[in-house]
């Protein structure tokens, strides 16, 4: 039975307030767009209208209302879950099959995860065929989102399968320094993931090969050994044939490491636009901004791990949520909820330290292309082609995003190009 003592209260206060908080920021966002989304940036004169830009409101509006929406049913469904008192019948039903520790955590992670997946399906759904599709991006059949959804589950069954088992393996076998040893497996999971995305995942869902234009292609190569990297190939993928937003991005480890360009990008930019965003993916890497965020989040896994092993035999926090025996995986879930919320709480930080490093990426595309002008025409067309939000409240960009929002990122450019005494064209026009 669920006992009301101070443990459960502080927990419902702080997982309430960053829910509300949560709404709240995303309804300031909502009208502070409407407040002010209706004149055109100075920085976008010339690329966007009057519709354009009623298009950009209404499409952060929608998506933001459902994710708020979403996130208000997730944590509805996750307190249902907590205080109903299902999970310690669960424990019960799972002791009765008389199984190994590491067979019944695995089916005790198993339920909620399952849970987890049905349910976020018509949502899933709804955000596919009925946002995405409404404001014009969405392109995928339901035969494609279908095959999706399966290849999605099955790879998400077999790899969290095997990292969670060998955690438990460690949590049993090796009680005294398990989280340790758990740490490091984390670590090293991670990289492992990082390294063979590319050629074993990435190619179940879309179908990556060079890049066809071999002129892009040739400029990108040597830009690529202008900055001193070793890249083999750059590959286009077929985005398109699931949505029309673009992007561009690196990936990989060792000899994995590849550029990825969308095709919906190449046809929609410029070359010179393409490389100034390639420019500034290649500054992250020269930047070791991907190693530095690897470091961060390892340290701290590693306290999390540690605080984790020194709460996981707590008695009171299985009395508060209704068990009467301490069970070990039983432990290790509810610290991942009870962190839940003081999580969310860190965000700010994380996102702060990412905009300092997309403005260092900036700053490298400068000295890679000798001006920021195709950099900031690409960011323009980008924001146009995805609809992007241009007056965000400032609150909630501190909070949520990890780039300077668009309008001030532009007008930073164009103070770099106005100090280095380049003209500012914006045009975008230059092949």
């Amino acid at each position: 039975m669920i006992q009301s003592n101070i443990l459960l209260w502080a927990f419902l206060v702080l997982f309430i307030c960053s829910s509300l908080f949560r709404w709240i920021l995303s309804r300031m966002n909502i009208g502070h767009l409407r407040r002010f989304g209706n004149t055109v940036p100075e920085e976008f004169e010339g690329e966007l209208d009057e519709d354009t830009l009623s298009k950009m409101t209404a499409y952060t509006a929608d998506s933001s209302k459902f994710g708020s929406f979403v996130s208000f049913f997730d944590d509805a469904v996750l307190l249902c879950i907590l205080l109903s008192g299902i999970l310690p019948w669960y424990v019960t039903v799972i002791a009765s099959l008389d199984l190994n520790f590491i067979l019944s955590g695995l089916i005790f992670f198993a339920g909620p995860a399952a849970a987890g997946f049905i349910l976020d399906i018509p949502f899933d759904l709804y955000s596919t065929f009925g946002i995405e599709k409404r404001h014009g991006f969405s392109t995928i059949t339901v035969k494609l989102w279908i095959a999706d959804l399966v290849k999605g589950f099955l790879i998400s069954v077999v790899f969290m399968g095997i990292l969670l088992g060998s955690f438990l393996a460690l949590v049993w076998y090796v009680p005294q320094s398990w989280w340790f040893w758990g740490w490091l497996l984390f670590a090293l999971f991670q990289l492992f993931i990082m390294w063979i995305y590319p050629v074993l995942i990435a190619p179940l869902f879309n179908k990556f090969i060079p890049v066809s234009d071999e002129g892009l292609r040739e400029k990108i190569l040597r830009l690529v050994g202008k900055a001193g990297l070793r890249v083999k190939e750059i590959f286009q993928v077929d985005a398109g044939k699931r949505s029309r937003h673009s992007n561009a991005y690196f990936t990989g480890l060792g000899k994995t490491k590849r550029i990825v360009l969308y095709d919906t990008l190449i046809a929609s930019h410029t070359h010179d636009e393409l490389l100034s965003v390639l420019a500034h993916e290649i500054g992250h890497w020269k930047k070791r901004h991907i190693v530095k965020q690897l470091i961060f989040i390892e340290i701290f896994s590693l306290i999390i791990f540690y605080i984790a092993y020194r709460l996981i035999g707590w008695p009171l926090m299985y009395e508060t949520f209704g068990f009467e025996n301490i069970t070990l995986y039983v432990g290790l879930f509810l610290l991942s909820v009870l962190f839940g919320p003081l999580a969310f709480f860190f965000k700010p930080m994380s996102s702060s330290i990412s905009r300092r490093y997309e403005r260092e990426a900036d700053d490298h595309a400068n000295r890679l292309m000798g001006t920021t002008t195709y950099l900031a025409d690409a960011l323009r067309r980008l924001a146009k082609d995805n609809l992007a939000n241009l007056y965000p409240h400032p609150l909630y960009a501190w909070f949520h995003y990890s780039h300077p929002h668009l309008t001030e990122r532009i007008a930073r450019l164009r103070r770099i190009d106005k100090k280095d005494g380049v003209d500012f064209s914006g045009n975008g026009d230059i092949n």
